[in-house]
Order: C-alpha cells, then sequence, then structure tokens
C-alpha cells in the first residue's frame, strides 16, 4: 500500500503493471486483512489451487478456461478489478479462448427446481402387465390345438390338457415372468442416493452432506463414476455439467446441461421428480 492512497485504491489494480497475476492477488488479498483459508471458504476454490495461483501456477485449474473462473473468483473475494488479471492471463497463455454459452466459473448459482418427468413407475408396471397378458393369451391358444395337427413349423402341435371330471379341460394357470428390478427399489428409501458418470469428458465436482460433511471435492475423469449417500440431503456442485450424467435415487436426471456450465444441486429422500 502506498502512503497517501487509501486500501480500496490500492486494491482496484495491481499497483505496479510489471506485477503478475498471482503477486497481485496475495497482495490484495494481504492487504484485505483475509487468510487463505479464508478466501478459499469464500469463493469454494480449493486451499492448494489457491495457493498455486498465487504462486502463479495454473496447471492445477484444470485448463484455462476453469483457470479464467478461477483468477475472476479469486479477484472479486479480494476487492480487485478481474478484467485486467483475466486480460493479462490470456495475453500470457495464447489469447482468450472461444466463447461458450456457459454461465460465469465458479459463480453463485441459484439452486434449480427439478422438473417433473414422466411416470416411469406407472409405465414399467404397465408394461409387465401387457407382458403377463400375451402370454396368458398364446398359452391359452396353444393348449386349443387337437392333438396330432401340425404346426406351422411342421412338427406336431402340443396335446391338449386332460378333461376333469366334469367334461371341462383343465385351465392353464399363467406363468408371470419376474419383473425387471426397478431402479427405484434398488436404493434404500431411508437415504439419499446420488451417482454422477462423467460421459462426456471430465468435470470438477463437489459432494456434501447435510450436516456440511464434505463428501468429495475433485476431478471426475471422462468414464469414472462416483456415488453418494446420505440420510437427509445431498448438495453437489458440478464444475461442467454437460458432462455428467446424473441418477438420483435410482432415477435418471434428464437435464439439459451444456459443456462448461456450473451447476449447484441439492436433492433429499424420496422421488427426485416430485414437488
Amino acid at each position: 500500500m502506498s502512503i497517501g492512497n487509501s486500501p480500496e485504491d490500492d486494491r482496484t489494480f495491481p499497483a505496479d503493471d510489471q506485477e503478475s497475476i498471482g503477486r497481485a492477488l496475495q497482495h490484495a488479498r494481504i492487504a484485505a486483512g483475509l487468510t487463505v483459508e479464508e478466501v478459499s471458504a469464500s469463493t469454494r476454490v480449493r486451499i492448494p489451487i489457491v495457493h498455486a495461483i498465487e504462486a502463479d501456477d495454473f496447471s492445477r485449474c484444470g485448463g484455462a478456461v476453469y483457470a479464467r473462473g478461477h483468477i475472476r473468483t479469486l479477484a472479486r473475494a479480494v476487492g480487485l478489478d478481474p478484467a485486467p488479471l483475466v486480460e493479462r492471463y490470456d495475453a500470457d497463455h495464447g489469447g482468450r479462448p472461444a466463447p461458450t454459452p456457459a454461465a460465469p466459473l465458479f459463480e453463485a448459482e441459484r439452486i434449480r427446481p427439478e422438473p417433473r418427468r414422466p411416470n416411469w413407475t406407472a409405465a414399467m408396471v404397465a408394461a409387465i402387465v401387457a407382458v403377463v397378458g400375451f402370454v396368458g393369451f398364446t398359452m391359452f391358444n396353444g393348449s386349443d390345438a387337437p392333438k396330432g395337427t401340425v404346426t406351422a413349423e411342421g412338427g406336431p402341435a402340443p396335446a391338449p390338457e386332460k378333461a376333469t371330471a366334469t367334461g371341462k379341460p383343465k385351465p392353464v394357470k399363467p406363468v408371470a415372468p419376474k419383473p425387471a428390478e426397478s431402479a427405484i427399489a434398488a436404493v434404500p428409501k431411508d437415504k439419499v442416493t446420488v451417482k454422477l458418470t462423467a460421459k462426456q469428458g471430465k468435470s470438477w465436482i463437489s459432494a456434501k452432506a447435510a450436516d456440511g460433511k464434505l463428501l468429495f471435492d475433485g476431478l471426475l475423469l471422462d468414464g469414472e463414476s462416483k456415488t453418494f449417500q446420505d440420510g437427509e440431503r445431498v448438495d453437489l456442485v458440478l464444475g461442467n455439467a454437460g458432462a455428467i450424467e446424473l441418477y438420483v435415487n435410482g432415477k435418471k436426471i434428464a437435464d439439459e446441461f451444456e459443456d462448461g456450465q456450473v451447476e449447484r444441486l441439492s436433492y433429499a429422500k424420496g422421488d427426485p421428480e416430485a414437488g
């Protein structure tokens, strides 16, 4: 801080035009009286990444898009204008990347309510009933063919059932096929179960339980999956939501997230489509 200037004036832009991005962020943080832990807690940028950025090491950010988002977030947290720092980063790393429709990275997002989806449980029950009816119809029709007749394949038809004492043929009880295991029944109903799979690239994800316990905080690589459970609620932050396939309590969440889009989501017990 230079003599005669207020702290706010010193933190609007780096005092030295030649000062690096990391040094500018570090000096502004110290001038604001903030620790690395406090900055990490307010921005949700992990402590090792804050240390690396202040040392001008952007390799831990996971790419240029994430690095630019971290610079903006940290600059605002310590009272700096992020635009000059982002411009300097672009100049030092090959220019500004192509714009994407994604929302600004690592800024607070509202929790989006889940839209109602088709009732797949009712559809599955209807399909099972249709299969049972078809099997029963086929078995009854097969028992009506007289003994010795020839089927379409050229072999003898099966003999009809023996008549009972009343002269009426004994009815054949259809055998119901085993219903397909429901995805909802496969997960415990007394817990929240969330499964994430990286289908179209990698994504940074964070998962917390209802009591604030951190379940996971890291990078989910392409093809990897993670499953989280809690007795009350699971809170998620997806750094690249377009790459993630999401199942909640056994149901697939069919939301149209875009590549690079950051989503903050929260799920409780029961049907995620209800409410």
